[in-house]
């Protein structure tokens, strides 16, 4: 009997042990699965990034285009990882990006005060930094030092503002910088500073405004996808190797085409 019970005890002790085993394994292989998820955020910034929604955001991947957001589809088709792709504000998602595991920001300007902040991918596309006047308007400018007698329209979290407020320049910066052909024709504003694509697009399709005058491009920087510092570098590296393929492939340059 007593015999008979140290058996059952035992086959009980094993049974719990093994139950336990298995919880604990699904528990690491759930873990496991949701580690290979990538969030990545992008903006409202077309050509390079743009909604199908006609809201100015999207919630998923398939409601954005844009020649950044193909070429990071073509870079996560080569991986198995689950992503998520959703479109916000800049300065919302550049800020949620950092300090958060396996989440990635593009087309992010690399940048020397940028360098250390994120894990870089890429490079995708290119920007130049182009300060636009109305198209009625007399400014020349044969350096960027010239443009500090006049007020430049912006936007928050952009590389080129917040470049321009550290060098002391004049700059009104907005939350977005959709009204910001607006501005320059209503003189609110007497110069623009965005990307020289980016400017005639949003000044025409937003508001129907043609003939910006592009008065002078003082700089042009690498776009790539910022990943976290948190993520693992062997995630990163698996990014870059999926983006050296498509590169090698022709299929980054394909895009670009389609753009131009």
């Amino acid at each position: 009997m007593i015999k008979h019970l140290r058996d059952t005890t035992t086959g009980l002790g094993q049974g719990l042990l093994l139950g336990l085993s298995l919880l604990i394994m699904s528990l690491t292989q759930a873990t496991a699965a949701e580690g290979e998820r990538f969030y990545i955020f992008t903006e409202n910034y077309p050509p390079y990034n743009a909604e199908t929604t006609g809201q100015g955001f999207a919630h998923d991947a398939a409601d954005i285009t844009g020649i950044c957001t193909k070429m990071v589809k073509a870079m996560m088709s080569r991986l198995d990882y689950d992503f998520v792709m959703k479109m916000r504000d800049w300065s919302l998602a550049y800020n949620w990006v950092q300090g958060r595991e396996n989440h990635g920001l593009f087309c992010t300007a690399r940048t020397d005060e940028r360098e250390n902040e994120f894990q870089w991918v890429g490079p995708l596309a290119s920007i130049e930094w182009t300060l636009f006047a109305a198209p009625d308007s007399t400014i020349t400018l044969d350096s960027l030092d010239d443009a500090r007698q006049y007020t430049i329209a912006g936007y928050k979290g952009d590389v080129m503002t917040d470049y321009l407020i550290k060098e002391g320049f004049e700059v009104v910066a907005h939350v977005t910088g959709e009204q910001n052909p607006r501005r320059l024709t209503l003189g609110q504003a007497d110069l623009w500073v965005v990307d020289g694509a980016v400017g005639p697009l949003v000044a025409e399709e937003t508001h129907g405004i043609t003939g910006l005058k592009p008065v002078l491009v003082f700089r042009k920087t690498p776009m790539y996808l910022a990943v976290s510092n948190e993520t693992d570098p062997a995630v990163v590296a698996d990014l870059q190797g999926a983006i050296d393929q498509a590169r090698d492939a022709g299929e980054l340059s394909a895009i670009l085409s389609e753009y131009r």
